[in-house]
């Protein structure tokens, strides 16, 4: 199968290495040191004390790569529309595009079925930029539970977990999917195939939207969030406003609030990837896991006052960091 992994960052660096190990055709889009690096030695993974050298096409341009059978964007969501006119390069007559982002996804109200059938969500895709230059019908659904960080140039650390559950947008099952999936288990993946999800997605975002957004403003691991009353118990009303704006959507909840938080607080001494951005100066991705819940918030009428406080905090540290060029320093006094 011949995949175009575009932004082989920590997770789209952790899917070509293995998908290109496992025998597919990979190319990556890339850029800077990274692309350099990659060019020069191939893509290189660590995993459980091991390196796999992964060779790939790799290029900054995607008109460059050739028409693909598979596209996966596994750049962050606010990074999506900036790629999206160039897809059309790439794309055979079968092509799919699989979402591999964070929050709620742009295509969310796309084959949704509901009252709000294909209703555009501004915060994920202002003025409908992806909506319109990407073909709905070639689009699948991930949700994505490993984590990975890029070592150095070129180097991907895979730290833990190998699911990407996967799906049609309507949930049925097609032949592509089946295809996907295959490949994706073929190097080492679990990619079972979802019927639902939207439910899947606001499982792992009621985490996503309460953590991350903390951690960013406190320096906080999620073992002390958990542990410390005061950040507990902000959690705690975060997640209630989350819960209740999913249920309107017709969301359920599998998980009780208080095994959800004892879940993150087992993970134990981690940096949500969101602090992750914040100590390396990059673009923070508010939007799409705070932003966005917030705009559905409003469609359903649930007031989310703890979320639109959090929004604000960490939307002026996002420009906070885009004024300092990525550098947050405390001088000495």
């Amino acid at each position: 199968m011949r995949i175009c992994v575009i932004g082989a960052g920590a997770i789209g660096g952790l899917l070509a290495a293995r998908l290109a190990h496992a025998g597919e055709e990979v190319s990556v889009i890339a850029r800077g040191p990274h692309l350099a690096a990659i060019r020069a030695d191939g893509l290189r993974l660590i995993e459980g004390g091991q390196e796999i050298v992964a060779k790939v096409q790799a290029s900054n341009r995607i008109g460059d790569v050739g028409e693909q059978d598979l596209v996966i964007l596994g750049m962050k969501a606010h990074q999506v529309a900036a790629v999206v006119h160039d897809l059309a390069a790439i794309y055979a007559p079968q092509t799919a595009v699989l979402t591999a982002q964070n929050g709620i996804p742009w295509w969310y109200f796309f084959k949704h079925g509901g009252p709000h059938e294909g209703a555009r969500l501004e915060s994920v895709d202002p003025g409908g930029i992806i909506a319109d230059a990407l073909p709905i019908d070639r689009v699948l659904a991930s949700v994505v539970y490993p984590a990975a960080e890029i070592e150095r140039p070129g180097v991907i650390r895979h730290i833990e977990g190998y699911r990407f559950s996967l799906a049609e947008l309507d949930g049925k099952p097609t032949e592509r999917l089946e295809r996907i999936a295959a490949a994706f288990t073929r190097a080492g993946f679990k990619a079972p195939i979802v019927t639902d999800i939207r439910a899947e997605l606001w499982t792992k975002l009621w985490g996503n939207a309460t953590f991350n957004p903390i951690s960013a403003l406190t320096h906080a691991t999620l073992e002390d969030i958990c542990r410390f009353a005061l950040t507990r118990r902000l959690a705690e009303d975060v997640m209630r406003e989350v819960k209740a704006i999913g249920e309107a959507l017709g969301i359920r909840f599998r998980i009780p609030l208080e095994k959800r938080i004892a879940g993150a607080e087992a993970v134990g001494p981690h940096k949500t990837s969101m602090l992750q951005d914040v100590e390396t100066g990059r673009a923070l991705e508010a939007d799409a896991l705070l932003g966005s819940v917030i705009e559905l918030g409003r469609i359903v009428n649930v007031p989310s006052p703890h979320l639109d406080s959090l929004y604000a905090l960490v939307k002026l540290l996002g420009e906070t960091l885009a004024r300092e060029k990525g550098r947050l320093v405390v001088e000495p006094a």
